[in-house]
């Protein structure tokens, strides 16, 4: 079985394979045990929310903190296009912004 099997799609594999090794990378770095270097996620965030309320002057939630963490590593993304490390954080920052996200009461 010499013959490669086509993909069912039609982005080439090699542009795939980064889109899956950035999102894996995300993934791993959001999911493994990084409480004990950062603290729990959640309360981080909340922490965050709450020295940049005082800042600001108004309300700024976690959910605020995950959005505009990804916002920073957009606009470094900006200066510098290819590392790499920017669309990970990026990508984790979303990942725990939907997270906490989910937790919102349904309006």
């Amino acid at each position: 079985m010499s013959e490669q099997l086509e993909l069912p799609f039609s982005p080439p594999l090699a542009m795939v394979m980064k889109r899956a090794e950035i999102l894996r990378t995300a993934e791993e770095y959001i999911t493994k045990d990084r409480a004990a270097t950062h603290g729990n996620m959640e309360d981080n965030f909340s922490t965050i929310a709450k020295y940049w309320s005082t800042h600001l002057g108004h309300t700024v939630t976690a959910l605020d903190v995950a959005i505009m963490m990804s916002l920073v590593k957009v606009a470094r993304i900006r200066n510098n296009p290819r590392n790499m490390d920017n669309y990970i954080d990026a990508a984790g920052y979303m990942g725990c912004g939907g997270e906490l996200a989910d937790k919102l009461p349904t309006p």
